[in-house]
């Protein structure tokens, strides 16, 4: 298949062209600046350009295009997440569009963080309710729901009918590729930092590396699945287990916890958001477990275990 990746020069991007490549695909990668395996087109994530003839006659494009969410939340970078997630859909909505060859499936990047603050049952795509109105969180947590909103409003009113679309509501991948979530959290537990965060109640949704790859090689080929679908392991944890599975899989016994003052000062020194390490998320993939698909990762500690294994395993540069 040829393959287009809008936002390719990512984490989850990279860790597809891997897999993609290795299963003989055509890569091509949009990007506005940054280093691949596959070839790079360039493009501005917001305007139509020679990169869209790239769309005519692929297979399937996948967009992963949007600012960091690894950042202070300031209006400005409130502002530009807004902008790219939904600048960027547009924008390949269009392309598609005016294609003579439409590509047959359109997997398009969205996240978990939709979904309510929540302690009790988790979140699937039929009865997860949608966050925004939650007494007990911050006020601002409120626009990471207006964001993913408006993302998935803007592949809705994409005007492609020859091409089915598939929203990717993902939670965390964890890959112990270098600067990555997984990377950052195993530092903290070497370091021993890993323990509860302001308690560790809230759940942290999380899912393989691998086993997001097979998630969407499974929705490209099933072509009776489309809209909105989960990407998350079936066993979403409390914060304080899923650390403390870190740290047994690296043999490390103690983990000191940080209250919520602790977790601002860290976050402000880091750059950072606490939103990402207090909202609760409990989501699980109920439209992939209805078609048939089975977590090769289903639970923590096995996931861990592997990840850990990987980091520790020595690089051949």
């Amino acid at each position: 298949m040829k393959i287009v990746i809008a936002g390719g020069t990512g984490q989850i991007g990279q860790l597809l062209v891997r897999a993609w490549q290795a299963a003989g695909h055509e890569l091509v990668v949009l990007s506005r600046a940054g280093m691949s395996q596959a070839r790079i087109v360039s493009w501005d994530g917001a305007t139509l350009g020679p990169w869209a003839r790239e769309l005519n006659g692929a297979d399937v494009v996948v967009n992963l295009a949007g600012r960091s969410v690894n950042c202070r939340y300031t209006p400005d970078n409130l502002m530009a997440m807004m902008r790219s997630r939904v600048e960027s859909t547009e924008i390949i909505g269009a392309a598609i569009a005016v294609c003579e060859q439409p590509p047959a499936v359109w997997l398009q990047m969205s996240t978990a963080t939709i979904y309510a603050h929540t302690y009790g049952a988790p979140h699937d795509e039929e009865t997860g309710e949608i966050g925004g109105h939650e007494p007990d969180v911050p006020a601002y947590w409120k626009y990471s729901i207006d964001i993913a909103r408006a993302w998935e409003h803007a592949l809705d009113m994409a005007n492609t009918p020859n091409t089915r679309k598939v929203a990717l509501r993902a939670a965390m991948v964890m890959s112990p590729d270098p600067g990555g979530i997984f990377d950052t959290l195993y530092k903290l537990a070497r370091f021993r930092l890993g323990g509860a965060a302001a308690g560790g109640e809230q759940y942290v949704s999380w899912v393989h590396e691998a086993d997001y790859v097979r998630a969407l090689d499974f929705l490209i080929a099933r072509d009776d699945l489309a809209g909105v679908v989960n990407i998350a392991a079936p066993n979403p944890l409390p914060q304080r287990d899923f650390m403390a599975g870190i740290r047994d899989a690296a043999g490390i016994g103690l983990g000191l916890p940080a209250t919520k003052w602790m977790l601002e000062l860290g976050a402000f020194a880091m750059r950072t958001d606490t939103e990402l390490l207090l909202k609760s998320r409990r989501v699980v993939s109920g439209r992939l477990a209805e078609a048939g698909f089975t977590f090769d990762y289903p639970t923590w500690p096995e996931a861990a275990a592997e990840l850990v294994r990987c980091a520790d395993a020595p690089t051949n540069d």
